[in-house]
This record gives structure tokens, sequence and C-alpha cells, in this order.
């Protein structure tokens, strides 16, 4: 490919990747979340015990969201950036 399509293939896959990947992952965390809420907020009896471990649970997946979403696809950006054509091939192969 040339330069400009290698570049619009790119960006295209990246995008689709994105697009594809989105919703299950939010789907996933919210049930998680929707899940740990009422053990975060302290609802129920002896809930005072289980609401230090609510609120881990939760603030972890909030955490991991920001990761997941942010972070991981502008390590792999610049992963790709850096990366050449393939895997390197040795001289005697």
């Amino acid at each position: 490919m040339t330069g400009v399509s290698a570049l619009l293939s790119r960006n295209w896959m990246r995008r689709t990747a994105c697009l594809l990947r989105f919703r299950p992952i939010m789907m996933t965390t919210s049930a998680a979340l929707m899940g740990a809420l009422p053990i975060a907020m302290g609802l129920g009896a002896g809930a005072e015990l289980r609401q230090p471990l609510g609120l881990a649970v939760v603030g972890g997946l909030l955490f991991s969201q920001v990761i997941t979403l942010f972070i991981t696809p502008v390590i792999y950006l610049y992963l790709d950036r850096f990366s050449g054509s393939g895997p390197l091939e040795l001289a005697g192969d």
C-alpha cells in the first residue's frame, strides 16, 4: 500500500475496532458496577462491614475503565508508530 492509502486503512481499522469494542466494555463494567453499588452504599443488615469492600470494588472498576478506554489505546498507538514493517528476520534464515 502507498503512504496515504495505508494511513487511511490504518485509521479505518482503528475506528472500526473502537466502535466494535466500546459497547461490550461499557456493558460489562456497568453491570458489575450496578451489582456492587448496593454493597458500596451500605444497604442491608451488617452493611457497615461490607461497605469498604464495595467501595474498593467500585473504585477499582472505575479506575480500570479509565485505563481500558484511554490509556491502553494511547500505548497501542505509540507502539504502532514505532513498530517497523513486521518481525525482524535473521540473516541466516
